[in-house]
């Protein structure tokens, strides 16, 4: 604390400051304390919490109320028992329940939110990135209801897309009905998007990593920790609510030989190829309907024309269709029906999700993936018999690559995968198609089927996860030094006559002023120096209209340039904690500017630092020093 020792003088641990400063303490003059998390991040890890309670009971809740929509469509009864529209016995009249199904949710869209149209992701991308954050509180109920009517009434969409939206929804909503920043409204969001899609399939681990790929682009522990414990109280929530069996069982793997494992990275380098092709022949759909000379409202209704055909004649395509995946998991359909289907699924939901209802893209993903993979297992294996190759594998790999070459969340599908089938054999083969995939696609395609639509709108999305470069270096490495000061008691004659003929105060903007023992009173710039009020007699310690502002040598230079920001100034004097009155340099933005050339030379390409032949020349040396 400051303690006042005359009328001309006060002293800050050290810190000699002009009393026309009205400081109050030295935390308001040099930068906070960088921690990984503190008290507020406590209070999120529980706001977290609660939330993944919620998105539990709500992803069961929507489940109930697409299996109530679909009852009640297609077979005209008041029930909330899992049941699939392709069991219907409506005959040809089975066309026009998607149409009814696009109708309403066109009206939804149109007069309730346009937000809910779409898989509901890359919406909550464009919150996060655009809108601090916020997400109208009516899309919280829009968009699980929207979805409930487009996927009960046949829709070849899955659950898990609006729940993550509508979970991320809950999350923004929580942080708008409190006291938060937007960093912290962000994390929310995507807590409630990560226990949205754990409270689905039980998978935590990949719901976590989706939230990191997709929405929180940063890993820090104030912004995962709260996501993490919000994503395994949703998974929790679900072993209470529909038990523990994994969502899709399969028979028991076996390891992998290493053959077979150059095959799934194979497969993966195709796959990604087929999920660039998917995201392209999607978004070009949607082009296609935007030149409708029709209002978007009646899109929907008329991409379920194509729902409502394909679903009379494939049954299997209508509605999420996870006992597809399953059946296709453990080789329980003939390739010639794999095939079909995976064409109509594809067809059949493209056009929907172009049309612009409301849907989800992982479960249709996934069962073309799928497919796909067992179809090319089959292929492989009739080529190379020997290889060990396993179609139950092949279709576990393909969906997972698939999924992974499409939303470039190459981590979290290969988890998820494995989260979902319980198959610790599948992992290894996991990684490499889901990587190889990954590669692939970012390769073929710059944007993702996640963010291609945002990016149309201007938006760019973070594509790197790298280390802040500022946070890397501290103050004193950077500081310039020697410092030119100014003597605090001298007149503004006497500075400017200094400065004139000075040769190296020629080249500096700011200068700190130090009184006559040399301690830190404030700084000044030329403009000061310039302006009307800076009378010829007056001291330089007269000058000062704010407050001092200083800098710790030990403080990271990302600390610095905040302050900097925070407060409006160009420069800031450094100084040794130990020792407060030492002034030891002062930094500029020109200073923290060069701290990025760090960053810029790390993809430099360098001379080899080992020559091959100079190698070879100590490797043969070695037995000649061994017997000497």
């Amino acid at each position: 604390m400051i303690k006042k020792e005359n009328a001309h003088s006060a002293t800050t641990d050290g810190l000699t400051i002009s009393p026309s400063l009205d400081l109050v303490s030295e935390a308001e003059h040099v930068p906070p304390e960088a921690s990984v998390v503190d008290r507020r991040t406590v209070k999120l890890c529980v706001v977290a919490i609660a939330l993944g309670a919620l998105a539990a009971f709500v992803a069961k809740v929507l489940i109930l109320l697409i299996d109530f929509i679909t009852n009640l469509a297609y077979y005209h009864r008041v029930s909330a028992d899992a049941v699939s529209p392709a069991g219907n016995t409506l005959g040809i009249w089975a066309i026009g329940v998607p149409i009814v199904g696009g109708l309403i949710v066109g009206l939804m869209a149109r007069f309730g939110s346009k937000a809910i149209r779409g898989h509901g992701i890359p919406e909550a991308m464009e919150g996060v990135l655009t809108k601090d954050s916020r997400i109208p509180a009516r899309v919280t109920f829009l968009k699980p209801l929207s979805a409930a009517v487009s996927i009960g009434t046949g829709g070849p969409f899955g659950a898990e897309g609006p729940i993550i939206a509508t979970g991320g929804a809950l999350g923004s909503l929580f942080g708008q009905l409190t006291y938060t920043t937007p960093s912290e409204r962000k994390t929310l969001l995507a807590a409630g998007a990560a226990a949205g899609m754990a409270g689905t399939f039980g998978s935590p681990v990949s719901a976590v990593l989706l939230a990191l790929e997709l929405l929180l682009f940063e890993f820090r522990a104030r912004s995962i920790i709260p996501v993490a414990l919000a994503s395994a109280t949703a998974a929790g929530v679900r072993l209470l609510i529909f038990g523990h069996d994994p969502v899709f069982a399969m028979s028991d793997l076996s390891p992998v030989p290493l053959s077979a494992l150059a095959f799934y990275a194979v497969l993966g380098l195709v796959l990604g190829l087929v999920a660039a092709g998917i995201n392209r022949i999607v978004y070009s759909i949607e082009d296609t309907f935007d030149h409708l000379p029709i209002h978007w409202m009646w899109w929907p209704a008329l991409g379920a024309v194509a729902v409502g055909v394909i679903g009379y004649f494939y049954p299997d395509t209508l509605g999420v269709g996870y006992y597809n995946i399953r059946s296709i998991l453990d080789q329980n359909l003939a390739l010639r029906v794999v095939i079909m289907l995976c064409l109509m699924k594809f067809l059949s939901w493209s056009i929907s999700l172009g049309s612009g209802t409301s849907g989800g893209t992982l479960a249709p993903l996934l069962t073309i993936g799928a497919g796909c993979g067992q179809v090319l297992g089959a292929a492989a294996m009739w080529c190379l018999p020997f290889a060990g190759i396993d179609l139950r594998l092949a279709a576990l790999v393909g969906m997972a690559a698939t999924f992974a070459g499409a939303s470039r969340a190459f981590l979290a599908s290969a988890v998820f995968a494995y989260e979902t089938t319980c198959q610790p054999h599948g992992l290894l083969p996991l990684l490499a198609g889901c990587a190889a995939s990954y590669l692939v696609a970012s390769l073929v395609s710059k944007h993702s089927i996640m963010t291609e639509k945002i990016a149309r709108r201007g938006i760019r999305t973070p594509a790197d996860y790298v280390p802040d470069p500022l946070e890397q270096v501290t103050v004193a490495e950077i500081a310039s030094q020697p410092v030119v000061t100014l003597q605090a008691d001298d007149s503004v004659t006497t500075a400017r006559t200094w400065l004139a003929s000075n040769v190296e105060a020629a080249r500096h903007q700011g200068f700190p002023l130090v009184d006559a023992r040399g301690y830190l009173v404030g700084v000044l710039t030329r403009r000061d120096l310039q302006a009307e009020t800076a009378q010829d007699g007056t001291p330089l310690r007269e000058l000062l209209t704010r407050p001092l502002k200083f800098v710790y040598d030990d403080c990271t230079v990302r600390q610095a340039a905040d302050h900097m920001v925070n407060h409006n100034i160009g420069r800031l004097p450094v100084v040794r904690r130990e020792q407060p009155t030492q002034l030891i340099g002062i930094v500029t933005r020109s200073d923290i500017l060069s701290t990025y050339r760090r960053r810029i030379k790390q993809d430099e390409t360098q001379r080899p630092a080992i020559r091959v032949s100079r190698l070879s020349k100590s490797i043969r040396r070695i037995p000649t020093r061994l017997f000497r």
